[in-house]
């Protein structure tokens, strides 16, 4: 982004219109200054970029393009004495000596120098005096970013960014919504999402809350500025903000086809939050590896007139079902209003809503036929997955309805588990059912025959790991509850290894 004095936008029409450039030859000509002098003072590249400003057709561009390019640019402080240390060497030896003349300064000099060791001389107390002064540090390295033509891009999208510095409302239509969504999200900023009149699948984003808010702090305006590179990342999209141009409300429109775009953007993989809250529960559940899988901003929901992305969605994992999850955090009065109409107006959408204690309005959204739970500081993991049990409850009982009474498995030996990903739904959906070919041993339906081959393998006395791998062999892997099933027991011997004994 730009500094405010170096906008350069017209007004024409009552409007708001930022003046783009496609200038290379000016963005490489300051580039050349940046690199020709590495190694100088900055008062001397200072010198050489105010002679390209004078033959520039507007100074405000060409220094433009030196505030984006002195951000690349490294300046240090060369002086063989520490600047702070000469000046109070020099000051205390002025102090004494009593300078107004300049062989006084001289002499003064020749005893800060002494002061600080032999190895320093007068000049170089002379020289460290002012040489940490930005005027006197030294460009000691360049390595940009951009070339000419990336850096006039970038000139574009920061003379953007800063036109919507005094932006107190943006409407954005975009045809990558949950992008967009997710980075306002991340800003802290309030939204509305939008259904348009057209048949595409563009949605139309509001960046809403009470004007007197946007106008009371610029920290809305910077980051209305800072959404601008997701914006503009989408392949199609427009953007109207209404600017604040000292007391006058302007219009500013951008879309695609305006030069607004984002060099060297790298994707975006990794998940990303929107408060310590969200990241803190999502890491917390996830670490509970249930029969549910935590989906962040899913998809888009109807809410009447207007759209809704969840904060997340919670997958069932034996089940084509979802709840979604919502987090209400402390939100002004107005947006809270909003977004109880937004609740209000889904339908046939199951919604758990985790709604922060100080807004007071749990009972409302209950009032809605949506599951809340309330939290102070931080969203108790327990809290939600007693909600999410109720439904997985209901979940068993159906799917278990569609699992026949008796179930006779092909395998000798097969577990509940394998037995339940067979049918495609949750243990506890067939541990109740009834195994007319097999026994229940532990968590494994083992074939009578099996056992009785067992019998014949196993004997009192051999190690416990030997008969480990006598069950191995037959497919189970739960040895405590086959050898009590067969009659034996572990008999362990210290740290050693245990024995297999009859019961």
């Amino acid at each position: 982004m730009l500094t405010k004095d170096l906008l350069r936008v017209s007004r024409a029409g009552g409007g708001f219109h930022p003046q783009f450039t496609d200038n290379v030859a000016l963005a490489e000509r300051v580039l050349g200054v940046y690199r020709d002098h590495v190694g100088e003072e900055r008062g001397v590249l200072d010198e050489a970029l105010e002679s390209v400003e004078r033959d520039a057709d507007d100074f405000k561009l060409a220094r433009g393009f030196a505030k984006l390019l002195d951000r690349e640019a490294v300046f240090e402080t060369a002086s063989a004495v520490d600047p702070l240390r000469a000046r109070r060497a020099a000051f205390a030896a002025a102090e004494e000596v009593g300078v107004v003349t300049e062989t006084e300064r001289a002499e003064a000099l020749d005893a800060a120098a002494d002061s600080l060791g032999d190895e320093v001389a007068a000049r170089d107390v002379a020289d460290a005096l002012y040489a940490d002064r930005e005027v006197r540090q030294v460009l000691t390295d360049f390595d940009p970013r951009w070339d000419a033509e990336a850096l006039v891009a970038q000139y574009n999208l920061s003379l953007a960014q800063t036109a919507l510095f005094d932006a107190t409302e943006v409407r954005v239509r975009t045809t990558d919504p949950r992008a967009l969504v997710s980075r306002i999200k991340r800003l802290g900023l309030l939204y509305e999402i939008h259904r348009t009149d057209d048949e595409t699948e563009a949605r139309e984003v509001v960046l809403t809350g009470p004007d007197a808010l946007f106008r009371r702090s610029r920290r809305y305006g910077t980051r209305f500025a800072r959404l601008l590179r997701t914006v503009a990342q989408a392949n199609e999209w427009t953007l109207e903000a209404t600017i604040d141009d000292r007391g006058t409300d302007r219009t500013m429109r951008l879309s695609e086809s305006d030069p607004v775009r984002v060099p060297g953007v790298d994707p975006v993989t990794d998940v990303s939050y929107d408060s310590g809250v969200e990241r803190e529960f999502a890491a917390r559940f996830e670490a509970l590896n249930l029969d549910w899988e935590l989906v962040r901003e899913p998809s888009v929901l109807d809410a009447g007139d207007r759209l809704m992305i969840p904060d997340f969605a919670f997958d069932y994992l034996h089940a084509d079902f979802r709840v979604y999850f919502e987090v209400m955090g402390f939100w002004t009065p107005e947006y809270v209003e909003k977004k109880l109409a937004q609740l209000d107006d889904l339908e046939d959408v199951d919604m758990l809503v985790a709604v922060d204690e100080s807004l007071g309005v749990g009972e409302e959204i209950e009032a809605r036929d949506h599951r809340v739970v309330t939290y102070s500081g931080s969203i108790r993991t327990k809290d939600v997955v007693d909600e999410l049990r109720e439904y997985e409850a209901d979940l068993v009982a159906a799917s278990a309805d569609a699992v026949p009474d008796e179930l006779a498995p092909d395998a000798d030996v097969v577990t509940l588990d394998d037995l339940a990903a067979e049918y495609g739904v949750a243990v506890e959906a067939v541990e109740d059912k009834v195994f007319p070919d097999h026994r229940l041993v532990g968590r494994t339906l083992v074939r009578p025959a099996v056992l009785d081959a067992l019998r014949e393998e196993l004997d009192a006395g051999m190690t416990l790991s030997a008969a480990e791998d006598v069950l191995g062999e037959r497919g189970i892997s739960d040895a405590s509850a086959a050898l009590s099933e067969l009659g034996y027991r572990v008999e362990w011997e210290g740290l050693g290894g245990g024995t297999v004994r009859e019961k």
